[in-house]
């Protein structure tokens, strides 16, 4: 079906019937809604019509809730799940259920309060063991942290830099306030920490003594007791807060059994958030409501039949040719096309009205993909993946629905391909057989139709026909999309000219007289790229299309001599993984280092050759007839990432 036909749906409706109509709409899952901004700038349209209301806010607040309940769950309740294994299917009516999804957020809310709860324990350690740290430099101060001194004398807690020598920083007190005693209670890298006593009388000499040495009191807080008493007294509470947070860590884990319940609810909860988001793209007049959208053809019979159980009033309209850029974009192909998707949903969807190119590009990146890596061996590799993954985890997400089958279909390619060259993990074959019966692996018969490294010049020769095919195909549509636009001249003067040259030019070549074909060629460029143009202009815009013509399609057509070049690279570096294995002469130390090499081989090429084929896709064939710029179809419908819904 190519790119779905889309029309514009305008309906008005009693608005006692908003929810049970959008959950129809979600339902048949067809229908974009748009915002409906010209009714409201229309004369009178605002004072008639205003935004419906919603509880979005409420719904994104639900979702995030049980988000982050999941979370907690898999931090502190981690549950082992299998690498593949199948979503649970789940019944419509089944996943709506209101009740259910109360369930799940009240589940969620008591998760998130142990959450809390152990978040604040946590904040409340850190402080308690930073003034712990802050206290165990004083640890040996036997005098209570109240204690400012006497009636005489005064104490004074603080420290130095490391640096500072203790016995001249003593003579500087001796000197300075008299009679004064200094005593090291602890040190470290950076600071010397000191106890001080010294009369009241010489506080402000001694101060000023001390300040020459860097002396800064030090920060103990409003403490009472020994230093000691108040570390002992600050472990209590650590062992405490530790036991409080256990208690909460096992009061989520008892609830690990839930998990299942809040993955359905946040299900649910997408549900109601795209119900709310579209609310919020209606118009309502207090007694009715307003609605436009974006309706796909195929499923129009449905939606019909979905509003006929309303009161209300609706029309289907084409879209005008000036709105095409407004228009959403679905893609619907066949099951060995519809893998494509992945590649132009990576570059961008096709316009509506012009043409999809999955269909066009399915058989090229498919070839090309085997064309690259070649090999039996990797071949029934990724075909075992993608097969194995779509059996076990049938993957229904943005990508992997696309990727998977795609490596399956490139996989096949890839098979083939191999089996022309004869490449099984590179010469793995050879090379064992080689060591089993001490032949040279060179002299072993391999079947192929076709070797890599002999016969470099015939798969470059083979890359860049193949290269041509796909260049004649997308200026066949360029041609044909010209045409039915009625812009037959334009067509025949731009790519009919440059078809009229290879043609000439490959007769001139089959008959040995290439020279009169490329002339031929010549004057045909000329005279349709004259066509249309007066005095200098017919100069320049032949000489403009001759260059840019020629230049063009030589470097387009090179470029796919990266085919040949990826084919031949990833065939030499398993051989030298191979050879590498075999000069140790042992079958088992060959295999190990064979089958690594060959992994490491794999693993470049199944993404090396993905990046190559998408560029040949993008630059070489999507350049002469792509319109991009397509908006995807983002329908009211029920999206899941959970389970999997029967409707």
């Amino acid at each position: 079906m190519a790119i779905v036909k889309m029309k514009r749906l305008r309906l008005i409706a009693l608005a006692q019937d908003r929810d049970a109509l959008l959950s129809s709409l979600l339902h048949v899952g067809c229908v974009e809604l748009r915002e409906p901004e010209g009714e409201l700038s229309e004369e009178n349209g605002a004072a008639l019509l205003h935004h419906d209301v919603s509880l979005l806010t409420d719904a994104k607040g639900d979702l995030t809730q049980l988000q982050h309940a999941i979370e907690v769950l898999d931090k502190y309740a981690p549950r082992k799940k299998p690498l593949l294994s199948l979503r649970p299917t789940m019944k419509e009516a089944d996943l709506l259920d209101a009740a259910a999804r109360r369930s799940a957020l009240e589940k969620a809310e008591a998760i998130n309060g142990h959450a809390r709860a152990i978040g604040q324990l946590n904040a409340r350690e850190t402080r308690v063991h930073a003034d712990r740290l802050a206290l165990q430099p004083w640890e040996n101060c036997d005098i209570p942290l109240e204690t400012k001194g006497t009636a005489k004398a005064e104490v004074l807690l603080g420290a130095v830099p490391a640096t500072a020598e203790l016995s001249a920083l003593a003579g500087a007190l001796d000197e300075a306030a008299g009679a004064a005693e200094v005593r090291e209670l602890s040190a470290d890298r950076e600071q010397r920490y000191l106890e001080i006593l010294v009369h009241k009388d010489c506080r402000q000499e001694a101060l000023d003594a001390l300040r020459s040495f860097g002396f800064s009191f030090a920060q103990l807080k409003d403490l009472t007791g020994t230093a000691k008493e108040n570390i002992t007294r600050l472990g209590r509470e650590l062992d405490e807060i530790s036991a409080q947070r256990n208690k909460e860590i096992e009061a989520v884990r008892q609830m690990g059994s839930c998990a299942n319940e809040l993955q359905l609810g946040l299900d649910r909860v997408e549900q109601v958030v795209a119900t709310e988001s579209a609310k919020e793209r209606l118009l309502t007049g207090g007694s009715i409501l307003y609605l436009e959208g974006w309706a796909s053809v195929p499923e129009i019979p449905q939606l019909e039949k979905a509003l006929a159980k309303f009161d209300c009033a609706y029309e289907l309209e084409e879209p005008e040719k000036e709105e095409y850029p407004q228009v959403p974009v679905e893609l619907r192909n066949g099951k060995l096309v519809r893998p494509m998707n992945m590649v132009t949903d990576m570059y961008s969807l096709p316009a509506y009205g012009s043409v999809d190119p999955n269909p066009l590009m399915a058989p090229f990146f498919i070839v090309f993909y085997g064309m690259m890596m070649a090999d039996m061996g990797y071949g029934i590799i990724m075909m075992l993946l993608s097969l194995i993954v779509m059996k076990k985890s049938k993957p229904n997400g943005a990508t992997m629905r696309y990727m998977i089958p795609l490596m399956g279909l490139c996989g096949i390619s890839t098979f083939i391909w191999g089996f022309l060259t004869g490449g099984f993990f590179g010469d793995l074959i050879p090379q064992m057989r080689g060591i089993l019966t001490g032949v040279d692996p060179e002299s072993i018969p391999l079947w192929s139709l076709f070797s890599p490294l002999d016969d470099a010049l015939m798969v470059l020769m083979g890359s860049l026909v193949l290269g041509v095919i796909q260049i004649f195909t997308g200026m066949i549509v360029s041609m044909y999309k010209q045409i039915k636009s009625g812009e037959t001249m334009a067509a025949l003067c731009n790519e009919g000219a440059w078809f009229a040259v290879f043609i000439l030019a490959g007769a001139g070549f089959a008959i040995g007289k290439l020279s009169w074909g490329l002339i031929a060629g010549l004057v045909i460029l000329v005279i349709a790229n004259a066509y249309g143009k007066k005095g200098f202009g017919i100069i320049t815009g032949v000489f403009g299309a001759l260059y840019n013509g020629i230049t063009g399609y030589f470097s387009d057509i090179m470029s796919y001599s990266r085919l040949m070049a990826l084919m031949l690279a990833g065939a030499v570096v398993a051989q030298v993984f191979n050879k590498l294995g075999a000069i140790t002469g042992n079958i088992v130390t060959f295999f190990i280092i064979a089958m690594i090499g060959n992994a490491l081989n794999f693993a470049l090429n199944i993404l090396g050759c993905f990046v190559h084929d998408m560029r040949l896709q993008c630059l070489e064939f999507f350049g002469r007839f792509y319109e991009d710029g397509g908006k995807p179809f983002r329908p009211l419908n029920i999206n899941t990432k959970y389970v999997d819904v029967e409707k």
